[in-house]
């Protein structure tokens, strides 16, 4: 029964992407971190929603352009009016109980400053999108950096951990042997033995870790779930960190959370011009050519032409609005106020973030060489501890501690590389690509 619930939900659930019945392919895609990244942006459902934002904002950009163009129309017109046996019929307006009109319309704002202010405020708006997508791609970028390497690393230490079980167990081995010889104690077996146990708890919990990895970074980069891959350990390929006024003049030039204040203040500006540009009069003008008669012809009964053109302009001057013109002046003009804070705060907040970051990736890389030694040192110390302890030098438990003090540093160093690849993810999300 618990087999054909599993059959039933393999085949009502299906991924995006995938192929109804489509089979993964066997061979593994082998992925490096420029190749995860490039993935990343194809499937990233954040980039998508932010990268949608901003062609939205474009076609308001487009949409607002073309407010300020004259715009050509045609009308299509028949109106009965009910006859009362006058010329005009029932509605005197209609002149008549048939109106036809057939028209062409032109309609141009000679000035409108409340568009114009509203197209450049959609063009700022449009800069925002833009700038805010960009910031989504940045994020996005840290994501994969820290998933990417976060699985180079637990297949690292799962490789430590089953180095570390093989020494458990040949130490194990060299205890038994000592035992029949009569040379070691059975506690020491037993400690041996123990010590073996807890090395393949650890290599269990490295494989889970490893596994857990692959499944965090495998959603990001593939649109068919459980794909199989392998990536490229480049952890320990040197990665220089510039210095710091170059990592100041890349973060003021690249930072799209500047940008995206900037361009927030620079909308607000707009938004308060717009409001005020409500209180200026309007000029604008309409060309009419085409028919409007009693008649669907181009010439009356007694020959008179009935094709023809009129010009209208109209001059609005706004008067009296209750308040609510300056009221909305006076609310662009907040939001304008709460921009610029935003934006001052943004700044302070990146020169606090880049500090924070360099420092980060300063210490991280200048421990990278002392975790190396420490771990060299270890694995000499287990060798000659473990030389002294066949030659009835030392105890059991001196083997042991420094088998865990081998395996600490081991793990110790990976985290280290870790460290450092993530803290130079972090800045480069304040940066670019250095």
């Amino acid at each position: 029964m618990a087999g054909l619930g599993a059959s039933l939900f393999a085949q009502d659930l299906q991924f995006p992407g995938a192929t109804p019945g489509a089979t993964l392919p066997g061979a593994p895609v082998n992925v490096t971190l420029q190749n995860a990244l490039e993935r990343a942006r194809v499937y990233s459902q954040q980039v998508y929603s932010a990268d949608f934002a901003a062609r939205i904002a474009h076609e308001d950009t487009v949409q607002a352009k073309a407010a300020l163009l004259p715009s050509v129309n045609e009308l299509s017109q028949f109106i009965y009016t009910q006859p009362n046996g006058t010329p005009s019929g029932i509605f005197v307006s209609n002149d008549g109980p048939h109106v036809y009109n057939q028209q062409a319309l032109i309609h141009g704002d000679i000035y409108n400053p409340v568009k114009l202010a509203d197209y450049r405020r959609a063009t700022a708006a449009e800069a925002v999108a833009r700038a805010r997508a960009d910031l989504a791609a940045r994020g996005l970028v840290a994501t994969v950096v820290q998933n990417y390497y976060g699985l180079v690393v637990a297949q690292r230490k799962l490789v430590n951990a089953q180095r570390t079980l093989t020494e458990a167990q040949r130490f194990l081995d060299i205890t038994q042997q000592l035992q029949r010889g009569g040379e070691a104690a059975r506690s020491d077996v037993v400690k041996a033995q123990i010590q073996a146990e807890q090395r393949q708890r650890d290599v269990a919990d490295a494989q889970l870790a490893g596994e857990k990895a692959r499944l965090a970074l495998g959603v990001l980069l593939f649109p068919n779930y459980g794909q199989p891959f392998t990536v490229t350990d480049d952890v320990e390929t040197p990665v220089p960190l510039p210095a710091y006024p170059e990592i100041q003049s890349m973060a003021a030039r690249n930072s799209p959370d500047i940008r995206a204040a900037q361009a927030v203040v620079q909308q607000q500006t707009y938004e308060k011009v717009s409001a005020r540009a409500a209180l200026l009069p309007a000029l604008s003008v309409d060309y009419f050519f085409g028919l409007n008669a009693n008649q669907f012809a181009i010439h009356n009964p007694d020959g008179a032409n009935l094709v023809g053109s009129a010009v209208a302009a109209q001059l609005t001057i706004p008067v009296w609005t209750w308040g609510a013109a300056r009221s909305k002046i006076k609310q662009a003009d907040l939001r304008l106020q709460q921009a610029r804070n935003d934006l001052s705060f943004t700044q302070r907040s990146l020169l606090s973030e880049l500090d924070s970051f360099y420092l980060e990736a300063r210490a991280a890389f200048a421990q990278i060489a002392s975790l190396k030694l420490s771990m060299d040192l270890s694995a000499d110390s287990l060798r000659l501890t473990l030389l002294r302890y066949q030659a009835g030098e030392v105890t059991v438990l001196e083997v042991v501690d420094a088998q865990s003090t081998l395996a600490q540093a081991r793990n110790a160093y990976e985290d280290g590389l870790l460290r450092y690849r993530l803290a130079v993810g972090s800045l480069q999300t304040l940066t670019g690509a250095f």
